[in-house]
Parts: structure tokens; C-alpha cells; sequence
């Protein structure tokens, strides 16, 4: 198992499916509270999305620079990949909903976005062995 741990493509597919779980208990719990279903998930999207931006950058990538600068540049572009993700999988319904189930369209959407976010992340995002220096793209 600890084998199977120092690969970063397991610690990124148990980051996710963490953040998933924690966003489905704030989602439970915000109902229960009395929040509608649209501001519980809102409230659990935007709480899974920077608990998933912390432990991506550090645990599954090892991405220990902390300069504020970086990690703005970091968080942003984490935001752009995330309206980049919507929008694709948005499009992906528009294109493909005569022809597949919904649910197959979204689950081949957060497939392929899956694959593209771990190859961003690791070579863009949370470079392994960066310095301090600032982002270049």
C-alpha cells in the first residue's frame, strides 16, 4: 500500500474522492441547517475547491512554496481550470444529449477532465522540485 501512496496519480484520485465525500457531508449538513439545495451545494463547491486546492498542491504534488504571490497565481489558475472544466462539460451535454444518457455525459466529461487537471497540475500547477520563483506559462 505505501508502494501504491508515492505515486502522485493515487494520492490525486484519493484527494478527489475525499473532497467529494466532504462535499456530500456539507451538502447533508447544510440541508439539515436549512439551507436550500442550490446554496448547500454552492457553500460545498466552493469549500471542496480550496480544501482540494491545499491538499493537491500539498500532499498529492509536494508543493511546499507558500510565497503569497505563487499561491495566487496557483489558486488562480486552479479557478480558470475549474470555469474551463464547466464549460467544457456544459458543452459536452449541449452536443451530446440526443445521443447519450446524462448521466454517461457527465460521468465521460469529469473523466477527461480528470486526465487533463492531473497533467496541469503536475507540470503547470504544483510543479515537483519548483523553487520560489514565479509561475511561467
Amino acid at each position: 500500500m505505501n508502494n501504491l501512496l508515492q505515486k502522485p496519480g493515487v494520492r490525486y484520485l484519493l484527494v478527489g474522492g475525499s473532497v467529494y465525500v466532504l462535499e456530500l457531508l456539507i451538502i447533508w449538513g447544510a440541508q439539515i441547517a436549512g439551507l436550500s439545495a442550490v446554496a448547500a451545494v454552492a457553500v460545498a463547491f466552493v469549500i471542496g475547491t480550496l480544501v482540494s486546492f491545499g491538499l493537491q498542491k500539498l500532499v498529492t504534488f509536494g508543493d511546499k512554496r507558500r510565497r503569497a504571490k505563487i499561491v495566487g497565481v496557483q489558486l488562480a489558475a486552479t479557478i480558470a481550470l475549474v470555469v474551463f472544466n464547466f464549460g467544457f462539460t456544459v458543452l459536452c451535454t449541449a452536443l451530446l444529449q440526443k445521443h447519450l444518457p446524462t448521466v454517461a455525459i457527465r460521468t465521460g466529461a469529469l473523466l477527461i477532465t480528470t486526465f487533463w487537471n492531473f497533467y496541469l497540475y503536475r507540470t503547470r500547477i504544483f510543479k515537483p522540485g519548483a523553487t520560489d520563483e514565479p509561475l511561467v506559462y
